[in-house]
């Protein structure tokens, strides 16, 4: 049933009419009746008689028999839900996305496959894919039949073990890596590589993204490689009848493959052989909604669940990968040392010794000699430069100019900040204009920069060099490409645009923005976005340059220098290690009012050797309370937490308390 309530996290037994006998089919949308209420649900199984002692109700109604929910998927939605504490009901609506009737009504179009012939199925200019489809899926549709060629490795070929993944994957074997790609990787035409080496093994394939750009660059590398009509994408962003649409096109076994973000972790693809997540750091990964599960952990159980191979690649390497390393569950992928000094560009930190006697500015400044001359000298040779800048806005926080006491809002306490350079400062909470702001300190009126937002970084160097064309790229209006030739582009973090040929160099601003926050994943995050921005630039023997505003003793920034990101990821693991954090532990957090809080944790019967940390104030009024407990203990913990909601949801408790299992944000 579609009742989200811990106490009734479990399957209930009807009857089914002799009317609906041949449309109640497992996976189907039904309507029940429950407590005197008609309420939705899923038909899991058909049995010949149920353990239930009492007396059953009967169906009400089959809503439609399209069987939506595959077994796979219903089984993999349970183990979500015990993982994450959570309600199966949370996670089928995460897993199976709401119907459109219109949609269900159409024709169905099956793709033809795409150049065939006797040595199966080849694509011009990429070499032997060697897949064909034949035979049917379980909804009717094609299913995948293995006709096998050996693939072409192609960029796989830089990484000693890639070819050797490929070929795996063509013999519909299980292999599973984790892969670190080189500065400069055409990373959507490698994963398009992994697809069609899997279909070659005669399975499906499923690949995550964290957003739309990355799906956008993703969907044109298949089609070029597999051609049309052989993938589905799957987005919230689509709309619901394009998505409900290409949702029908996987779970009637239509396609072969699908990709998407977030939304597409749970798509039903037939005979699944391999489940792919690209730059699993993005915290656009983590579901916002209950249980807020994380992509990589639900494409990860499916790998172990349904026996299917696992990919998890990105240009840096989280915590959690390396622990997939360590532990053996994983294989690394990465290119060896003189594969990467040929591809990655010179990087260079401006903190350190010899640039602070040359500058001794350096350590202050915003932008050093060493990067406004890279950015000069890179301009004259006729090449864009990237700027990337922590935050967006014009000036996102301002301060008081005497005595530097943060300007805060007088209706709310909001920080202030300044829109544009002509604008009055105005309250990023409220929205509400302090054009008359005096700061309460000094009873100063003038205003100072605290933080430099993007536009502002823009203007800045619009000024200090006239007749360059610059563009920005963030929140507002994100680009795609620049063209190459001379040009500045500001960036914030995600939002950076390929350029034609590469940047000649990178500028990494404002590093403490990022290395300062109180987050757990701080230095890992600042490694993240430095390396997705570095990763655009020229490689060095080309005259690609990278320059970080940032002491050179720093780990993240040596990380950076040596492109190891490996490296970065096994120091942060041992640290974790060491100081009992995710995820080298198991870690829950309760939230909620206190005694909420305080009921529940008394409620839960807590599996031996738990620690309860905290409580440390949340938002809203609200306390949290961290459970942390040895990874081998993580399944008690989930189903204590969910046990303990569960007795509070019986009583009907008023006030609500929200469990996190492995949450991004700890503090």
């Amino acid at each position: 049933m579609d009742v989200p309530l811990p106490h009734l996290d479990r399957p209930f037994d009807y009857l089914v009419p002799a009317g609906l006998a041949d449309v109640a089919v497992p996976g189907v949308r039904v309507k029940v009746r429950f407590a005197g209420q008609l309420v939705d649900g899923w038909l899991l199984e058909r049995v010949d008689a149920s353990a239930h002692g009492g007396r059953l109700a009967y169906l009400e109604k089959v809503v439609s028999p399209e069987p939506v929910l595959a077994a796979e998927v219903a089984g993999l939605a349970r183990a979500v839900a015990d993982r994450y504490a959570g309600n199966l009901a949370d996670v089928l609506r995460l897993a199976v996305p709401p119907r459109h009737a219109r949609v269900e009504k159409e024709p169905r179009t099956v793709p033809e496959p795409a150049g065939t012939d006797s040595a199966g199925i080849e694509q011009a200019g990429t070499g032997p894919v060697g897949i064909e489809q034949a035979g049917t899926g379980p909804g009717g549709g094609a299913a995948v039949a293995p006709r096998r060629t050996v693939p072409d490795p192609r960029g796989w070929r830089d990484y000693p073990t890639g070819p050797a993944y490929l070929t795996a994957l063509a013999d519909g074997r299980a292999p599973r890596a984790v892969w670190s790609a080189l500065a400069g990787e055409d990373w959507a035409a490698r994963y398009a590589d992994t697809v069609a080496a899997t279909l070659a093994g005669g399975r499906g394939a499923l690949v995550v993204v964290a957003d739309a750009r990355d799906l956008d660059r993703l969907d044109a590398a298949l089609t070029a490689l597999l051609g049309p009509g052989q993938h589905v994408t799957l987005s919230a962003a689509l709309g619901p009848a394009r998505r409900y649409r290409a949702f029908l096109a996987v779970r009637r076994g239509d396609v072969p493959v699908a990709i998407g973000t977030r939304a597409a972790m749970f798509a039903p693809v037939a005979r699944l052989g391999l489940v792919a997540i690209w730059d699993d750091g993005d915290d656009l990964h983590a579901e916002p909604r209950a249980p807020y599960p994380h992509a990589r952990e639900v494409l990860l159980t499916r790998a172990r669940l349904g026996e299917a191979a696992a990919l998890v690649g990105g240009w840096t390497r989280t915590a959690e990968g390396q622990l997939l390393v360590e532990t053996g569950w994983a294989r690394e992928v990465v290119a060896d040392r003189a594969t990467l000094r040929a591809r990655t560009p010179a990087i260079a930190p401006t903190g350190d010794d010899p640039q602070l006697a040359r500058d001794p500015g350096a350590a202050t400044a915003r932008l050093p000699s060493l990067a406004w001359t890279t950015a000069r000298d890179t301009l004259r040779a006729d090449a864009p430069v990237l700027v990337q800048v922590p935050r967006r806005g014009y000036l996102p926080s301002v301060s008081c100019a005497d005595c530097r006491t943060p300007a805060r809002c007088p209706h709310c306490a909001g920080p202030l900040a300044l829109p544009a350079a002509d604008a009055p400062p105005a309250c990023r909470w409220c929205g509400r204009v302090a054009a008359a702001y005096a700061c309460p300190q000094c009873g100063g009126r003038r205003l100072r920069a605290a933080v430099t937002g993007a536009r502002r970084t823009a203007e800045e160097l619009g000024r200090a060099f006239p007749g360059v064309p610059v563009r920005t790229s963030g929140r507002d209006e994100v680009l795609t490409d620049v063209p190459a030739g001379a040009g500045l582009v500001v960036a914030t973090p995600g939002a950076e645009p390929v350029a034609e040929g590469g940047y000649g160099a990178v500028l990494l601003l404002d590093s403490w923005a990022l290395l300062t926050r109180a987050d757990l994943r701080a230095g890992e995050e600042t490694l993240r976005r430095w390396l997705s921005a570095a990763a655009l630039a020229r490689p060095a023997p080309a005259g690609g340059k990278v320059v970080v505003v940032a002491d050179g003793a720093l780990a993240p920034v040596q990380a950076l220098l040596r492109w190891d990101p490996g490296w970065f990821a096994a120091r942060e693991l041992a640290e974790r290690r060491e100081l009992g954090f995710p995820p080298a532990v198991k870690m829950a957090s309760v939230t909620g009012g206190a005694d909420a809080v305080a009921d529940l944790l008394a409620q839960a019967r807590l599996p031996e050797g738990a620690e309860v940390l905290g409580p440390v104030p949340a938002d809203q009024d609200r306390e949290r309370m961290l459970v942390r407990v040895p990874r081998s203990r993580a399944a008690a913990l989930a189903e204590a937490l969910h046990t303990a909601a569960g007795a509070r949801s019986a009583r009907r408790a008023a006030d609500p308390v929200r469990l996190q299992v492995d949450p991004l944000s700890l503090f």
